[in-house]
């Protein structure tokens, strides 16, 4: 029997753009980084504002990726 193990670590991206954008790119920089990349989920979400305007969407995401064997 073959087990394998995963490790999550958090990471934090943030656009200009949406909370979906915000997500892509954590989750592709983290891809970049890390092998193995499994999953994520959103732990936090928030925006940032200028002048009564949203300037920026904010994500904590909780990435999952499995280590080498």
């Amino acid at each position: 029997m073959t087990a394998s193990i995963a490790r999550v670590t958090t990471i934090s991206a943030r656009s200009t753009e949406s909370f979906d954008d915000a997500v892509k790119a954590g989750i592709s920089r983290a891809s970049e980084t890390l092998r193995g990349v499994s999953g994520a989920w959103i732990k936090e979400q928030k925006v940032e504002l200028s002048n009564g305007q949203i300037s920026n969407y904010h994500v904590v995401l909780e990435v999952t990726f499995v280590l080498d064997d």
